[in-house]
């Protein structure tokens, strides 16, 4: 990173659909071009095993491979890569400086599309037990499951597709949720009450994860009647939302109560030059292809504010 030019035309943060996307947009404007990413290209999609609903592909595709591709879509066309950590933004005069456990990159225009975190459950057992039986990701770790209970907790398209994926392994998947009902889509919903070794604690929270080395049960606790009960699993896997990584934006640009970035339909927030794409900012639905449209939008009007 040291022989790299400290200053861009565009810095991109976020190497998911979004910022990918919009990396195509503004190299092939010609437009120096950063992308900042601290982890895997292609962000919380690289564990989703296929996506069926991208078009284009009728068979599905990877989201490893799908954001494989755009980042050698987005680099053919001049876009550079840097693995590092944001930090910090500063704004001085008229610059976005980019602070990084790899140094500052200074740019005319920003597009932060960092993406969000799994929300944690924060109970009793749960940071002991993380890498001994709690997992935040079951394409990561269903493997260490074979022929092993386990659970799922939440009940939204997330926690429903980790489910699923989880009946490869497991003997059994308990899903548990808050409600009585899903708040998966249809089609997902179908699958996972037709799908045998899939069970459901409804209506219910995890209130302590318990074991002495590993995993080995869970207490739970009914909402409505407050009657407590308990669950043998060997592992629990938590899916019950995602929160911003916004940290270092506090302070610097407005934010929604949850922690998004609040922009216009422009993908726009209301420092100039500075936008906002994909699931980090307020409102949005978390899909792929929309995500993609995100950082289109943002690179396009990135690329009219620049000139």
């Amino acid at each position: 990173m040291a022989q790299r030019p400290q200053e861009y035309d565009v810095i991109i943060i976020g190497g998911g659909p979004a910022g990918l996307s919009a990396g195509i947009y503004t190299a092939r404007a010609r437009l120096t071009s950063l992308l900042i990413e601290k982890g895997l290209i292609g962000g919380q999609i690289v564990n989703t095993e296929r996506l069926d609903n991208y078009p284009g592909f009728p068979d599905g595709i990877s989201g490893t491979k799908l954001t494989e591709l755009m980042h050698q879509q987005a680099t053919k066309y001049g876009m550079e890569t840097a693995v590092a950590e944001v930090t910090g933004l500063k704004l001085k005069d008229g610059q976005k400086v980019v602070e990084t456990t790899g140094g500052s990159f200074t740019a005319r225009a920003l597009i932060i599309a960092g993406g969000c975190h799994r929300q944690k459950l924060g109970v009793a057992g749960e940071e002991e037990f993380t890498g001994k039986g709690v997992s935040y990701c079951a394409t990561c770790d269903g493997a260490f499951f074979r022929e092993l209970p386990v659970a799922v907790v939440g009940g939204g398209n997330a926690a429903i597709t980790e489910a699923l994926h989880l009946t490869r392994f497991a003997t059994k998947v308990t899903v548990i949720h808050r409600r009585d009902q899903l708040r998966a889509t249809k089609i997902l919903q179908e699958k996972a009450l037709s799908e045998p070794k899939i069970d459901f604690r409804w209506d219910s929270v995890v209130e302590k994860i318990e074991g002495k080395d590993l995993v080995s049960s869970l207490k739970l606790r009914n909402v409505k009647t407050g009657k407590e009960s308990g669950l043998s699993v060997s592992g629990v896997f938590v899916s019950i939302g995602f929160i911003p990584n916004t940290d270092y934006l506090k302070g610097v640009l407005p934010l929604a109560e949850n922690g998004a970035i609040v922009t216009n339909g422009l993908m726009e927030t209301e420092v100039a030059g500075i936008y906002a794409a994909g699931d980090i900012r307020q409102g949005s639905p978390r899909q792929v292809i929309i995500a993609c449209g995100d950082g289109a939008t943002a690179a396009i009007q990135a690329t009219k504010f620049l000139a």
